[in-house]
C-alpha cells in the first residue's frame, strides 16, 4: 500500500510518538485525522503542521475507553473521508503503580486506555476495512512485554494484551487487512530520569544509544509501504534491548 492519498487515523497524534507518526504520514501525502483526550492546544498546532504538507487534517477529542466516543470518531471520519485506509493505535497512558499500592482502579485505568481503546478502534474500523477488502492496522506496544520491570504491572498487562490483540485481529481480518504491532524500546525516558539512569539504560542497549520517535514513525511507514506480506508481527524497535 502506498501512503500517498490514503486516509489515516492516528490516535494520540497530538503529542510524543503519535505526533511524529502523524507528521511522517502527512509528509508522505496521507490525509491525517488525529485524536486527543486533553491536549486540545497541541492538537490544534499539530493540525496546522499537518496541513503544511498540502494534505487534509483534522483533530477529534475522544476518550478511547468509551465505545460511544470511538463510534463518534468513526462517524466523523466516514462523514469527512468516506473511508479509512490506515489506523495507528498510538494513544496510551504510562502509569507508575508500585505493587504494594496497587488498586482495582490502577488496573482499570491502564487496561481501559491501553487495551480496550485499541480494541474498540480496531474492531470498529476493521469491520469497515474488511468490507472494502483493504486496510492496515498498526498498534504501538512496548518491548517490555518480554521483560517487564517493576512498578508498572497493570501497564504491562495491558500492553501484553495488545500483542495478543494484534495476532488475533491479523487472523480475523486476513487476507485483506494487515495487522501488526511495533514495540518501542528506550527513547522518550520518563521525566526525572537521572543522568546515571540514562547511562545505565544505554549500557544495557546493544546499539548503545537512546532511540527517537522518528524510529517508530519510520517503522510505521515501513509496515504500510514496505510490504503487504507482513501480518500478526510484533516488531521490536528497541536498539536490541529485548535480546540483551
Amino acid at each position: 500500500m502506498k501512503i500517498k492519498g490514503k486516509i489515516a487515523l492516528v490516535t494520540g497524534g497530538a503529542k510524543r510518538i503519535g505526533n511524529e507518526i502523524a507528521l511522517g504520514l502527512a509528509s508522505k501525502g496521507a490525509h491525517v485525522v488525529i485524536t486527543y483526550l486533553h491536549s486540545k492546544k497541541e492538537a490544534q498546532v499539530t493540525v496546522k503542521k499537518l496541513k503544511r504538507y498540502g494534505v487534509k487534517a483534522h483533530a477529534i477529542q475522544a476518550d478511547q475507553s468509551r465505545a460511544h466516543d470511538v463510534n463518534r470518531v468513526f462517524r466523523e471520519v466516514m462523514a469527512r473521508f468516506k473511508r479509512l485506509d490506515i489506523l495507528v493505535n498510538s494513544a496510551a497512558n504510562y502509569l507508575k503503580t508500585p505493587f504494594t499500592e496497587l488498586t482495582e482502579n490502577d488496573f482499570n485505568r491502564s487496561v481501559d486506555t491501553n487495551l480496550k481503546g485499541p480494541y474498540l478502534y480496531a474492531i470498529t474500523f476493521g469491520k469497515e476495512m474488511l468490507k472494502r477488502r483493504s486496510g492496515k492496522i498498526i498498534h504501538i506496544g512496548d518491548w517490555g512485554i518480554f521483560r517487564p520491570y517493576n512498578d508498572y504491572l497493570p501497564y504491562f498487562v495491558s500492553k501484553g494484551g495488545v500483542a495478543t490483540l494484534t495476532k488475533a485481529l491479523a487472523k480475523a481480518l486476513a487476507p485483506f487487512v494487515q495487522v501488526n504491532a511495533i514495540l518501542p524500546g528506550p527513547m522518550m525516558l520518563p521525566e526525572g530520569t537521572s543522568a546515571r539512569e540514562r547511562q545505565a539504560i544505554i549500557r544495557e542497549t546493544p546499539l548503545k544509544r537512546i532511540g527517537s520517535p522518528r524510529d517508530i514513525a519510520a517503522a510505521v511507514e515501513f509496515l504500510i509501504e514496505g510490504s503487504d506480506f507482513i501480518t500478526g508481527a510484533l516488531l521490536p524497535v528497541d536498539g536490541g534491548r529485548s535480546i540483551q
